[in-house]
């Protein structure tokens, strides 16, 4: 008896995924640099940073998290992404004392953290945390 079926994706939805990527892509789809920070130049109120891996699975799954925060408080909340399993991302790992990833640190105007998760992390409680903390879109 086969526990696991291997399936191999039909060129069609290979295709179609290429495409979702190509139009969903935004600056968060990978880092610029080695590790570096990805985020849209803006004036921003608050700081979203995700630290995480783009080889990491909840990682990935984040990235759209990050485009849909950035893209629905765009000018009040900045998106940046750092991975930490890079040179140039590790010491961000070291900075914010992360224990696992992903990880999402949130900074106020102020610079000072007001809030940590660990593990993926919905949109929507993104959104309802942000909410509590008198952030709207």
């Amino acid at each position: 008896m086969t526990l696991y079926k291997s399936r191999i994706p039909s060129r069609k939805t290979i295709l179609v995924g290429l495409a979702l990527c190509a139009l969903l892509g935004t600056s968060l789809a990978a880092p610029a640099e080695e590790g570096g920070a990805v985020a849209e130049k803006q004036t921003s109120q608050f700081t979203f940073i995700e630290l995480g891996s783009v080889n990491c699975v909840p990682c990935k799954a984040m990235q759209p998290v990050m485009t849909d925060i950035e893209t629905s408080y765009k000018g009040k909340v900045k998106v940046l992404f750092y991975d930490v399993w890079t040179k140039g991302g590790e010491p961000f790992g070291k900075k914010y004392g992360i224990r696992v990833i992903p990880t999402q640190v949130f900074l106020g105007k102020d610079g000072k953290e007001f809030y940590r998760h660990e593990g993926f992390f919905l949109a929507s409680d993104i959104k309802k945390m942000l909410a509590e903390h008198g952030i709207e879109p």
